[in-house]
This record gives structure tokens, C-alpha cells and sequence, in this order.
């Protein structure tokens, strides 16, 4: 009896690795390039380079939500949108921001585009 569950359980085992071998091996494969939108040369080095640029305006991003600053930099504003709409929507994620923090810094910088610069004031 021992023996008979052992086999059961060997063979189990055995199939069950054999079906996630056959479900990986039918999925298609995309290589890195296209993952990470890198088949596009104008788009790719767009991405990049917006990603770059988010680095450098952390401390602006940081601030934002610490100090409840409500200004982002163009240059911020337009790197968080390009990320998102065109690169890579979960980067933010991957970045270690939350959802929520995503969604407000997209709802900002929308705003802040739609919103005119006001002219300073003359005495």
C-alpha cells in the first residue's frame, strides 16, 4: 500500500512538471527587444531617454509627496507621460511607486497642461 501511494504520488509529480513544460513551451516568446519597445528606434531612445529624465526629477517627485509641493517640472511632467503612455505603462510600478501615486502624478501633469501659465501681474 505504501509502495502503490509512493508511485502515485512520483508519477504525479511527474506529470505535473511535464504540463508546465508543455504550457511554457507553447506560449510565444517575444524577445527582450520587443518587450521593451527597443524595435522602434525613434520610440526606444525616446523611452530611454525619459527615463533618464525621471531619474533626475526624483527629488522633485519626492517633494511632491513628502512636502505636498504641487509643482512638477515640464521636464518631469514630460517624461512621467511618455513613460506611461508610450514606453512602458507599469514602469512607476517597477519604480516603487504605488498605483495610486501613479495615478496622481498622471492627473498633475495632465492638469498641468491643460492649465495656461498665468501672466505675472503689473504694478
Amino acid at each position: 500500500m505504501d509502495s502503490t501511494f509512493k508511485v502515485v504520488q512520483i508519477t504525479t509529480i511527474f506529470l505535473c512538471f511535464f504540463a508546465l513544460n508543455v504550457v511554457t513551451a507553447t506560449r510565444p516568446t517575444s524577445t527582450l527587444a520587443t518587450r521593451l519597445k527597443l524595435d522602434k528606434d525613434e520610440g526606444s531612445t525616446n523611452c530611454w531617454e525619459s527615463l533618464f529624465e525621471l531619474q533626475s526629477c526624483t527629488g522633485e517627485v519626492v517633494l511632491f509627496f513628502l512636502n505636498g509641493e504641487t509643482y512638477l517640472g515640464p521636464a518631469c511632467c514630460r517624461a512621467i507621460k511618455v513613460i506611461e503612455r508610450d514606453c512602458w505603462p507599469t514602469m512607476l510600478g517597477s519604480l516603487g511607486y504605488t498605483s495610486e501615486e501613479g495615478d496622481i502624478l498622471r492627473g498633475y501633469c495632465d492638469a498641468s497642461d491643460s492649465t495656461p501659465p498665468s501672466s505675472p501681474k503689473h504694478n
